[in-house]
């Protein structure tokens, strides 16, 4: 029986040149371009070149490209486009991840937009948020 191939990653294909897009900025590790189904006009994708499902898989150089070409797509996106923007990054199918390869949202929000984010969510107890800090403190 032999090996399977891997499933076909539409951000890899971008990321190759294989795949239509419309390349905003890259780099040796990542990619930035334009969403094909934008939340708001402006609405940039980030990705790792190497085909990465998770943020687990990223490596610490991967991560630090990623961050940096996010903050330069966020800082081009406010200038010329909108005066604020919301970050997202979903990691996991129950997190919402639509496409399994890590990538980052880039919005661009005005005051007067239709775009919902639901935060913050319900309070809990000091002891609750305590016992949970705990548990991520731990290795």
């Amino acid at each position: 029986m032999s090996p399977s191939a891997p499933p076909a990653c539409s951000f890899c294909d971008i990321s190759n040149h294989r795949g239509e897009a419309s390349v905003a900025v890259s780099d040796e590790l990542t990619v930035a371009f334009m969403d094909a189904y934008p939340v708001a006009p402006g609405h940039v994708l980030i990705v790792p070149r190497r085909h990465v499902p998770s943020l687990d898989d990223l490596s610490p150089d991967e991560g630090a490209a990623l961050w940096r070409m996010t903050q330069l797509i966020a800082r081009r996106v406010k200038a010329k486009h909108a005066p604020a923007v919301n970050l997202h990054l979903s990691d996991g199918a129950e997190a919402e991840q639509d496409v399994s390869h890590v990538h980052m949202h880039v919005v661009p929000r005005h005051g007067d937009d239709a775009i919902v984010i639901q935060l913050p969510g319900t309070r809990v107890s000091r002891d609750e948020l305590d016992r949970v800090a705990a548990s991520l403190a731990e290795d």
